[in-house]
């Protein structure tokens, strides 16, 4: 738990999942700048916050009953419990995400920079339209979030753009409306290389966000080369899917297979529909395999982000590891996929007791864990 204070008060906020002992705040400088910045506006109209990353804008800005879109599942959720932690009304807060029709109209549009700059690029050109000549747009980030081409983005975007002066190593970007600019240009697709199995040539969609959007990450392509044989009617689940690459390579090596396709990111599971092949599939916007039975999967096929936003870490991964064991099978397994200096097979035989590597490089390496016992 950690308090911002606000000219609206002090509010009391968390990331989610909650975890007592997570070093890391729910809200950094740049939240707090920004909130500093607007005061108390006396008629803001209608606010949209882009990327608000815990739901410290959207709580700390409910009385203006903003609309907040997101990418993020984990986000979303933050924002209902922040709104319910503080004794906000949760209708006060309208939830969209990336993949919604943004408002007709946003009379004051705050943008909380993403790691992501072809998810800023996306939602800019989607936001666009919504604009007005009297429309305040004003984006935050850390020193290190903005770069040039992030300005550019705004200026050909959404028209003349300068900077705040740096304070706490945060800077505020200022954006006065003018005639939308462009065409977006996504989602991407590309073509598969050859020698990754039996996705091998065939085209993936991506949309903006997704990691590697436009080629096949190197990781991926060994993991690929490397995936293990299923046969029969069983249940595998591409954890943390992204695109969904790894599940459409286990379905076409297994046309009986069920694949769990799951992400918190809306942009990933959109993608991972538009690439799945046909044949039985399941598209789970959730933390890790949450609302997946437990007991019920064979294989679950993993390579884990080992950073949110800006900080890195392993949280993600340990509840990525842990779950996936609750939703095996006595029996099913585990395979993952990782540079080597992250030390995955440490966590797993922690886990699951139990350790092996299936393949390996000079940069990566690919483990199996199998569940053992209930």
């Amino acid at each position: 738990m950690n308090r911002l204070t606000t000219s609206r008060g002090e509010l009391e906020l968390t990331r989610h999942p909650e975890d007592p002992r997570d070093p890391l705040r729910a809200w950094d400088a740049a939240d707090a700048y920004l909130l500093r910045h607007l005061g108390e506006p006396a008629d803001p109209g209608q606010v949209v916050i882009a990327f608000d990353r815990w739901g410290a804008l959207a709580t700390a800005l409910a009385a203006c009953r903003p609309t907040q879109i997101s990418d993020s599942h984990l986000a979303q959720e933050a924002t209902r419990a922040n709104l319910k932690r503080n004794g906000v009304d949760a209708d006060a807060v309208r939830l969209l995400s990336t993949r919604d029709d943004p408002p007709p109209r946003a009379d004051t549009l705050l943008v909380r920079v993403p790691k992501s700059l072809a998810l800023l690029e996306d939602q800019l050109h989607r936001l666009a339209p919504s604009l007005r000549p009297g429309t305040v747009v004003v984006g935050a980030g850390m020193v290190k979030e903005i770069h040039t081409s992030t300005l550019r983005l705004f200026e050909t975007i959404i028209g003349p753009t300068r900077t705040s002066l740096a304070e706490q190593k945060a800077r505020l970007i200022f954006s006065t409306p003018a005639s939308p600019g462009g065409v977006n240009p996504w989602p991407l697709s590309y073509a598969l290389p050859g020698g990754i199995g039996p996705a091998s040539g065939r085209t993936v969609v991506n949309h903006a966000g997704v990691f590697c959007a436009d080629r096949l990450d190197v990781g991926t392509r060994f993991f690929l080369a490397h995936l293990p044989r299923t046969t029969g009617p069983v249940t595998i689940a591409d954890l943390g899917c992204g695109n969904g690459v790894v599940g459409m390579s286990a379905a076409l090596d297994n046309p009986e297979a069920t694949i769990v396709y799951a992400d918190e990111s809306h942009q990933a599971i959109a993608s991972a529909r538009v690439n799945a092949p046909p044949g039985a599939a399941r598209f789970l916007l959730a933390d890790g395999l949450t609302g997946v039975d437990p007991g019920s999967v064979d294989l679950v096929l993993n390579n884990p982000p080992f950073h949110t936003h800006q900080a890195v870490g392993d949280a993600t991964a340990w509840r990525m590891f842990t779950g996936a064991r609750r939703a095996l099978r006595a029996g099913g397994e585990l395979w993952v996929i990782g540079n080597r200096h992250l030390g995955y097979h440490v966590k797993l035989r922690r886990i699951f007791g139990n350790c092996e590597v299936m393949a390996s490089d000079p940069k990566f390496v690919v483990l199996r864990a199998r569940k053992d016992r209930p």
